[in-house]
């Protein structure tokens, strides 16, 4: 079992900055491939950023390239996703996942004017 907490959410305004974070405990945080998802009230979850085990290899969805970044720290065994520039639209429930198997409870983001 790997289990998984998010902090780092909260309310701010279109333009502004967040950086979550996901910690891990359990089993090595080192061996997993990282995510994170977001879900929008009345949507479905979507994915919006990995990392690989080892952090050479990332992805990002469509919506968010060149305003989040995800990077992880291996001896901190935590997982981080800088938002820049957000967006009315990036409102939602961010979780974590290990592995796209183990999943955290969610931090809430809300971007309103």
């Amino acid at each position: 079992q790997v289990q998984l907490v998010e902090s780092g959410g909260g309310l701010v305004q279109p333009g502004d900055s967040l950086r979550l974070s996901c910690a891990a405990s359990g089993r090595t945080f080192s061996n997993y491939a990282m995510g994170w998802f977001r879900q929008a009230p009345g949507k479905e979850r979507e994915f919006v950023a990995g990392i690989s085990a080892g952090g050479g290899a990332i992805k990002f969805a469509d919506s968010v390239k060149g305003r989040f970044t995800i990077s992880r720290d291996n001896a901190k065994n935590t997982l981080y996703l800088q938002m820049n520039s957000l967006k009315i639209e990036d409102t939602a429930v961010y979780y974590c996942t290990a592995g796209f198997r183990f999943w955290g409870q969610g931090t809430q983001v809300t971007v309103s004017s």
